[in-house]
């Protein structure tokens, strides 16, 4: 990612890239449905727009990326960290439809994530049941009993207590762990209770060979907490509720 620029002055951020100076196609009236070429040069602007006010460079803190959409989505909110080497700053970095260009916003405050929940991919481990066990294996009522364990463990889990799946998620907000000795042992002492035998020895194996990198990990579930920080007052909230907020603000 290339360099930020802040106004000191407007509080307005700049992010100066290669694209700055492509040019843009406009309309025009002769010949009818032909277009003209517009010469641009973004970072230019930038500094006419803010003549005589103070700049700074702004570096941004490695691994502060978060966005409550996944990654390749054109269009949405993301969240990341800045700082002037004093003072760290949330840039929000946005863009209504997939045509414009990409809008950057300095908020005076910082964002953690928050787990709001912790859940079983039951419906993938119904699948990897059936597929692995093949008919004869376990029944369907068999496989939802499972699965409804392993939704019972997730509902216990501390993500505190688990490690961190190393590959990255598709979503920002959605991380994946593996499940730990203790849960291992939970899982397959309640298994007992509802397999007995060869049922039981296959489940047994099955846990064993997913636990770690299969459909067994835990997905927990993660919202942005922005604190915004003014010059006369402090406030903390969920990016979500603000949302909700704005929406209710409208209909009034």
């Amino acid at each position: 990612m290339g360099p930020l620029i802040r106004c000191i002055n407007c509080d307005q951020v700049f992010h100066r890239t290669s694209f700055d100076q492509l040019p843009k196609y406009e309309s025009s009236p002769a010949p009818p449905g032909s277009r003209r070429i517009v010469d641009t040069d973004d970072y230019r602007d930038f500094l006419e727009s803010h003549r005589g006010h103070r700049l700074e460079d702004l570096r941004i803190i490695e691994d502060s990326f978060v966005s409550e959409r996944p990654y390749v989505e054109p269009v949405k909110v993301s969240y990341f960290k800045a700082t002037n080497g004093k003072d760290r700053f949330v840039i929000k970095k946005f863009r209504k439809h997939i045509d414009e260009p990409l809008t950057y916003h300095l908020i005076y405050g910082d964002f953690a994530l928050k787990c709001i929940k912790v859940e079983a991919q039951t419906e993938e481990i119904k699948r990897q049941i059936r597929s692995e066990l093949g008919p004869g294996g376990l029944s369907d009522k068999e496989a939802d009993a499972f699965a409804r364990l392993c939704q019972g463990l997730a509902t216990k889990a501390d993500v505190k207590n688990l490690a961190r799946v190393p590959e990255e998620s598709p979503h920002p907000l959605e991380i994946y762990f593996r499940m730990d000795d203790v849960s291992h042992a939970y899982l397959l002492r309640n298994c007992r209770r509802i397999f007995s035998g060869d049922e039981f020895r296959a489940i047994e194996a099955f846990v064993d060979r997913h636990r770690d990198d299969g459909v067994l990990r835990l997905k927990a579930t993660y919202e942005i907490q922005l604190t915004e920080m003014a010059r006369s007052k402090k406030k903390s909230y969920s990016v979500h509720e603000s949302i909700k907020q704005k929406a209710v603000g409208r209909k009034e």
